[in-house]
């Protein structure tokens, strides 16, 4: 985790040495439900998946305020705790 001192940026781990900015993402999502599925499959069509599983089984999905989404190796629980953290200045363990 990362934070800007002057409230810019904050970067959470998301995993397998990758980081994503908090300040960019709209919303976590499970990849259960056929919706998503499907926007999955629209997104990875049109070129706007980011996949940072590192060939794991994909737990969560991440949007982004530009259009993208981002799949992720950890649970959105996990994601939503460590943003939590993030945003309360808190170290957080992996």
């Amino acid at each position: 985790m990362a934070q800007n001192s002057s409230g810019g940026t904050e970067l959470v781990h998301v995993g397998f040495g990758n980081f994503v900015s908090v300040n960019k993402v709209l919303a976590i999502v499970t990849t259960g439900s056929a919706p998503i599925q499907r926007m999955i499959r629209e997104g990875k069509k049109k070129q706007t998946i980011i996949d940072i599983t590192s060939g794991r089984r994909t737990k969560a999905a991440l949007f982004t305020d530009e259009g993208r989404i981002i799949l992720v190796a950890i649970t959105p629980e996990a994601l939503a705790g460590r943003v939590a953290a993030a945003q309360a200045g808190r170290p957080v363990q992996d």
